[in-house]
């Protein structure tokens, strides 16, 4: 499809070198993979196909049974060796494939573990998702591996490399641990996918240590060291976010369509757009995946029966997306404006990029918890969002939740892993009307999770840290312990920041298609003999997609939709130029 710019040739967008994969760290021995298969020829097809496509990453090693494959594990733990996958059969005399993988969570609790079966073990193997917990399995025969085998396994081995934790020799950040500043760096380094390692001086003198041989010290922290002796102090998101590699200057000064927000709903513009031969730059000012890239579990998105975090899915649409050609630039957009039907979108550090079509799907912010002390302690035991760089930092402790949706309920279920008690406060007599059935079922079932109803928090207590919160709830008040707060109360859009032409109901979203035909004044701003798109706003050219918009279903998957189906219509719109 030809690209649709001002006499340009189209040419894809070279997406620069990940952080993540900038600091990765190497090990002295390749992680294993390890082919399972009584039959010896199956046996050798699977490893010859391993070899060839993973041989230069990983090292694939075979076994002929179940039981040699746990020898072979034994004798790697002695090594002290990394297992990344299991690929075992199914049908294996002495013990079956799902036996195996079974017994081997227990030596490696992290490994992949995909299962090959024959068509008549499907069941089996559907069933063993929840026994064996298999990550997928494979109907034999997987001719050609190119299309049957290698794209599970690289799905599988990517995820894999997200937990993968070799000896570390990176980014490293020396922070305090109630600093909202540390809190800040830490959650935008773990949201964007890139490696490091945490040390508070509070609690070893490693962390002293280290800036002493930076020539600094702990007066002003937080600092993040980087691998060649270069260091930031205090830095700002803007300063970190070059530093790590991500790209924070446009490489063209025009495009096809630029997107604003890289939430479901602007990853999946920007997949189908560049796919389909756009040029496509994608702005967000933190990290991809938005509200919904911070949820600890997503259990009913369609074609993930295990679940899968936001994170994960936030990460597999950015690869996704840089494969066909999507740009990706993090900054914050301040300004939008139109001149003789092109978009100028102003940028936080003073540029702009300009384009045909511009689509806004900055989603939306948790609505700020009105009551004493929570400004205070934000970021120092009181935090927006599910904040999960502050999990671990939760075990032992008592975690209190505001909110009854689902975005609360998930958090419930990741934190509840590390506390001792996870409260969810709720103003509403239930959480049926709110909160998918699964979730409620999950947490009825969790004996740490307790959910109040008829109650609210009405003050955050402590000085430096979160020390207690006051509650209110139909017997009165009274004051409870509490190591943190999260706080999940609904959603604003801040879409203050956009031009007037652009039309917003009475609470910030933006109106679009069908639900600016009625307004009185839309024939005073619309010069054009159309309608507008179904998900056009007010603006010719300027588009809306997912949470932000007025009367979006605020689902992941929704959202997706939108972005996916906006696209369509920027076709319309661009092929009427």
């Amino acid at each position: 499809m030809p690209r649709y710019g001002p006499g340009q040739q189209y040419s894809p967008t070279l997406f620069p070198r990940s952080a993540k994969a900038h600091y990765t760290t190497r090990c002295m021995t390749k992680p294993v993979l390890l082919a399972v298969d009584d039959d010896p020829s199956v046996l050798e097809a699977v490893v010859q196909d391993l070899r060839r496509q993973y041989g230069a990453r990983y090292r694939v090693l075979r076994a002929a049974s179940g039981q040699a494959a746990l020898d072979t594990c034994r004798q790697l733990q002695e090594r002290k060796e990394t297992v990344a996958l299991f690929l075992s059969d199914q049908r294996m005399p002495g013990m079956t494939g799902v036996e195996f993988l079974e017994q081997a969570i227990a030596l490696y609790p992290d490994a992949k573990r995909a299962l090959l079966t024959a068509y008549a073990d499907t069941e089996a193997a559907i069933r063993a998702i929840n026994s064996a917990k298999i990550h997928y399995y494979l109907n034999k025969p997987w001719d050609p591996p190119e299309e049957k085998l290698y794209p599970v396994l690289d799905d599988l081995l990517e995820d894999w490399q997200v937990g993968y934790r070799p000896q570390f020799e990176g980014l490293r950040v020396v922070g305090h641990r109630w600093s909202p500043l540390d809190h800040n760096v830490r959650d935008f380094l773990a949201r964007n996918h890139i490696p490091y390692q945490w040390l508070n001086p509070e609690l070893t003198g490693d962390a002293l240590l280290a800036l002493e041989q930076a020539g600094l010290d702990d007066s002003r922290l937080p600092v993040v060291l980087f691998p060649d002796g270069s260091s930031l102090v205090q830095p700002s998101q803007t300063e970190l976010a070059a530093r790590v590699g991500l790209r924070t200057q446009a490489a063209e000064a025009f495009y096809d369509v630029v997107v604003l927000g890289a939430g479901p709903a602007g990853l999946a513009a920007g997949v189908y757009g560049a796919s389909e031969g756009l040029s496509v730059l994608i702005v967000e000012p933190e990290a991809p995946g938005g509200q919904a890239g911070s949820s600890s579990r997503i259990e009913n998105y369609l074609g993930f029966p295990a679940g899968l975090s936001g994170a994960d899915l936030a990460r597999r649409a950015y690869v996704q997306a840089s494969r066909f050609g999507a740009e990706f630039l993090t900054q914050r957009a301040t300004g939008l404006r139109s001149e003789n039907n092109y978009h100028i979108v102003e940028l936080s550090d003073g540029r702009e990029v300009s384009c045909h079509v511009c689509l806004i799907a900055t989603g939306v912010a948790y609505r700020k918890l009105q009551i004493p002390g929570v400004e205070r302690l934000a970021g120092a035991g009181v935090y927006y969002g599910a904040a999960m760089t502050e999990a671990i930092s939760c075990k032992d402790g008592d975690v209190y939740i505001v909110g009854g949706a689902n975005s609360a309920g998930q958090a419930a279920m990741h934190f509840c892993r590390y506390a001792t008690s996870v409260h969810m406060m709720v103003r509403a007599g239930s959480l049926e009307k709110s909160m998918s059935k699964y979730l409620i079922d999950q947490i009825c079932a969790t004996p740490n999770i307790q959910v109040e109803t008829c109650c609210e928090i009405v003050e955050a207590c402590g000085e430096a840290r979160l020390g207690s919160v006051r509650i209110r709830t139909q017997n009165g008040e009274e004051v409870r312990p509490a190591t943190a707060l999260f706080v999940f109360i609904g959603a604003a859009p801040k879409t203050e920041w956009l031009p007037a032409e652009i039309m917003r109901d009475d609470n910030g979203f933006i109106l679009a298609g069908p639900d600016i035909r009625v307004e009185r004044e839309l024939p005073k701003r619309w010069k054009l003999p159309r309608e507008p798109y179904l998900l056009e706003t007010s603006a010719p050219g300027i588009f809306v997609a997912g949470d932000v918009r007025h009367g979006s279903v605020k689902r992941a998957a929704s959202a997706v939709g939108e972005g996916s189906i906006a696209i369509q219509f920027v076709h319309q719109y661009l092929a009427a130029l």
